[in-house]
């Protein structure tokens, strides 16, 4: 089963990829940033991006869940609204 929740910051894209047996991806822009292999409970992905005033931003994800998944994105240490697309 695959879920993949996105975001949008300041016009840049950010997704979160969750599958069952293989594991999480964090995307910027298309781009992979990061990886967890394998099956977990919870998880946490990290990257960065530059914003248009050419600021560089800490990405931090965390996400997990038992009978559901849930996945909160932050930018920095603020909460990004995101929403799952699949």
């Amino acid at each position: 089963m695959k879920k993949v929740f996105e975001a949008n910051y300041e016009g840049h894209i950010i997704q979160v990829e969750n599958r069952w047996f293989t594991g999480e991806k964090l995307y910027v822009d298309g781009k992979l940033q990061d990886e967890n292999m394998g099956l977990a409970l919870r998880g946490t992905l990290n990257g960065n991006l530059t914003t248009n005033q050419n600021e560089s931003k800490d990405i931090k994800v965390s996400i997990g869940g038992f009978f559901s998944i849930h996945c909160k994105i932050f930018i920095g240490h603020a909460v990004v609204p995101s929403y799952q697309i699949k």
